[in-house]
Formats: C-alpha cells, sequence, structure tokens
C-alpha cells in the first residue's frame, strides 16, 4: 500500500475509534507523524487528500481539525463525479435515483409531521396555472428535496441531492420537447403528494417509481434518436 494511503488510513483510524472527534485540532505535525510512525511529507500528503473529502479542515494559522463529519458536508466529494458527467450518464444518474427515491418516499409516508405536509402542498400550490418550464424544474428540485429532507435520514438526503443536479439539464430539454410533460410531471407530484398525506407508503413509492422512470425512459429513447 503506498505510504500517503497508509498515512490516511492511520488518521481514519483515530478517528473511527474516538480518539480524534469533530471539531477536534490534530497534534502538531511532527507530533502526529512521529506518534504514527510516518514520514512528514507522507503525513502531509494525507492530510491533503483527507481535506479534499472535507474529513479535515486546515486553517491557516491555527492548525488542522476533523470537521463536523456530516453526511452533508463529506457527500460533497460526489460533486467531483457530478461535475464531470457526459449527456450519456445522466442515465446512470437517473437510474440511481430511481432506486433510492421511492425508498425516501415511502419513509416520508411514514415520517413527515403534518406542518412538514403543509409544506410540501406549499410547494406543488407554487407551480400551479401555467409555470415555465424553468419554474417546473425548480419546483421540481423543491418538491423532492422537500420528500427526502422528510425521510428523516440525512445520508439518504444528501445523496439524492447530489443526483438531482445531474439530471437537471435532462429535465428542462423534456419540458421543452416532450408536448404534456408539464401536465404529467404536475400529476405525478399531485399523486406523491396525496400518497404521503394519506399514509401510504407503499403508494408513495410506486409514484416515485412511476414518475423517475417516466424521464429516465423519455431520455433513453431521445439518446437513441439522435443516435
Amino acid at each position: 500500500m503506498p505510504v500517503t494511503d497508509v498515512a490516511i488510513e492511520k488518521i481514519k483510524d483515530m478517528i473511527i475509534s474516538g480518539e480524534l472527534a469533530p471539531g477536534d485540532r490534530l497534534p502538531k505535525e511532527a507530533e502526529l507523524a512521529q506518534q504514527l510512525g510516518l514520514s512528514r511529507s507522507s503525513l502531509r500528503e494525507a492530510v491533503k487528500a483527507l481535506c479534499l473529502i472535507r474529513v479535515l479542515d486546515v486553517r491557516q494559522g491555527d492548525g488542522t481539525y476533523v470537521t463536523s463529519l456530516q453526511p452533508r458536508l463529506l457527500l460533497d466529494a460526489m460533486s467531483f463525479v457530478v461535475d464531470f458527467h457526459r449527456d450519456d450518464s445522466v442515465l446512470d444518474f437517473l437510474a440511481v435515483r430511481r432506486i433510492l427515491e421511492p425508498a425516501a418516499t415511502a419513509m416520508a409516508a411514514r415520517q413527515m409531521t403534518g406542518d412538514d405536509i403543509t409544506d410540501l402542498r406549499r410547494l406543488l400550490d407554487e407551480v400551479t396555472g401555467a409555470p415555465t418550464v424553468e419554474e417546473l424544474v425548480a419546483g421540481d428540485l423543491a418538491f423532492h428535496r422537500r420528500i427526502a429532507e422528510g425521510s428523516g435520514n440525512p445520508v439518504l438526503c444528501s445523496l439524492l441531492e447530489g443526483l438531482s443536479w445531474p439530471t437537471t439539464r435532462a429535465r428542462v430539454w423534456r419540458g421543452l420537447t416532450q408536448q404534456d410533460a408539464v401536465a404529467k410531471t404536475h400529476e405525478q407530484h399531485i399523486a406523491i403528494f396525496e400518497a404521503i398525506a394519506a399514509r401510504q407508503p407503499d403508494v408513495a413509492a410506486s409514484w416515485a417509481t412511476v414518475h423517475i422512470a417516466g424521464v429516465e425512459n423519455w431520455l433513453r429513447n431521445a439518446l437513441t434518436d439522435e443516435g
């Protein structure tokens, strides 16, 4: 194993064991290198790598700290993958959303409070009438984000947030080119909402599957036609 990877593993073990907790400052470089049996250069490279994935935070003139280790912060690293995706890989992102989103929707149907459901209804009402494609997509993002938050699982919520952005352009494209896309999206949102409000997790999950699969199937056909 490369020495930098060894250094990363040793720091990770300190965090997992509780020797270093969220918010703790690491010992000085020379002290920590000696403690872990590492060279200062390999320790320095490990710290850089762990900073990139938001496990550590170097504060100029103050030292190196363990971050809060909150799921949303750690999953920011997934943005590197998202930023470099190709158009055809959007199908892969949608496929993962089709697996995760129904589960989050079912959990929301069990977990969301009355106030949460009222807030979800408000998000639907904001895009009634004849919204533009941009307004519809913005509303779609907000609607699904609120459901993910309502699942009560911050890791699942962060994963879905990261998976949502790569599919935004596909949703705009669909809204501009598919005749009934706007009406169909709104109808499916209503069906998902009603199932959540009625505390029907299985029905909510089924509608979420239909909703995501519709975009996925449309994009697959659109890419085939382009090819």
